[in-house]
């Protein structure tokens, strides 16, 4: 029995290697952005989509891509434009001959979406009806055409980037659609040390490829032990305050979610919190989540969840401050 938990504890140790393996993968392509990767990695281990949102130019395909290289999965891009339809990302109907028999029938083509890691460009760039095409994909992880039902390869994530909506020829996506996406991963300016490394790389000789590290069989056993990690009562009892404190009414919720907060987070957020801080902690090697795990996501889970009033917007206060603002009102178990 020693010998059986010594072998299950190396296999443990194995597939927590491979995700450094594959965090330095993605270095070879990518230059800093460290919280932006880890984030990505957390999406991958929690199952869940994830959503990249930063002007042009920050690099946010680039980083999808090369996750796709580095994991040896079926990968597919989408570029999402004003002209798209459904069809394009879900498939369509085709109607074949039989030249024997002449006898007509139709025949599904799958699209793109039958992947396991798809990358929606610039998703806001299309308009409500297609961005729609993806949540029975997302959440249910099937697609239904013609009343047949069709299930997607496992595992399945939906990577997507798109523009602040500040911008020209931008659709804001619907909070239905918003909620499906368990992370949204903001992709700032590099600092001057990573500029100057980026600018150096990307004008020289072709750098090297980026490794193959790991497969969809470790991809779904790591999904397995996130599952597994180790979370106190006490923080399971945390993430519920916060996220039902984002709730406007809510006798936790502090000032600020009184004044800027007109809808708060549903119970999908205090799952992906959950989720979230268990794979984090799998990320850095440990067994059991932790304070900081919580509050490390806390925004990354909370901010695209947040429907703000108008008196945010007069006041410029942004989702990320509303979350500081319960993260400070409602503090951690001291244990």
């Amino acid at each position: 029995m020693a010998q059986h938990g010594a072998a299950d504890a190396a296999a443990i140790e194995q597939r927590i290697g491979r995700l450094g393996d594959l965090n330095r993968a993605i270095g070879t392509a990518i230059v800093g952005q460290g919280d932006v990767v880890e984030q990505l990695l957390i999406g991958l281990l929690a199952g869940g989509h994830c959503l990249l949102e930063g002007v042009p130019g920050l690099g946010k395909t680039l980083l999808v891509r090369t996750l796709g290289e580095a994991l040896e999965l079926d990968f597919r891009r989408v570029q999402f434009t004003p002209d798209l339809m459904p069809s394009d990302i879900l498939g369509t109907e085709l109607l074949e001959e039989d030249h024997g028999t002449g006898h007509r029938s139709f025949r599904f083509q799958k699209g793109p979406v039958f992947t396991n890691l798809l990358l929606a460009d610039e998703l806001n760039r299309t308009p409500p009806k297609t961005q729609a095409a993806l949540l029975e994909a997302m959440q249910e992880k099937t697609v239904s055409y013609g009343g047949q039902t069709y299930q997607l390869p496992r595992p399945f994530f939906v990577l997507a980037t798109q523009n602040p909506l500040e911008q020209a020829g931008t659709y804001p996506l619907p909070e239905a659609q918003l909620d499906r996406f368990l992370l949204l991963v903001r992709v700032g300016y590099p600092t001057a040390a990573e500029e100057r490394d980026i600018l150096a790389r990307t004008t020289g000789s072709a750098g090297d490829a980026v490794p193959r590290v790991m497969g969809a069989e470790d991809v779904l056993a790591l999904q397995a032990m996130v599952r597994e990690v180790y979370l106190s009562d006490d923080l399971l009892e945390w993430i519920t305050t916060l996220v039902r404190a984002t709730r406007p009414g809510d006798a936790h919720a502090p000032a600020d979610v009184g004044t800027y907060v007109r809808w708060g987070a549903g119970p999908r957020a205090g799952q992906s919190l959950v989720l979230c801080a268990k794979a984090r902690a799998l990320l850095h090697g440990r067994l059991a989540a932790t304070r900081e795990d919580i509050a490390a996501l806390a925004a990354p889970v909370l901010r695209h969840r947040l429907l703000l009033s108008f008196a945010a917007e007069a006041e410029g206060k942004s989702a990320d401050d509303v979350v500081a603002a319960l993260l400070a009102h409602l503090p951690p178990p001291s244990n």
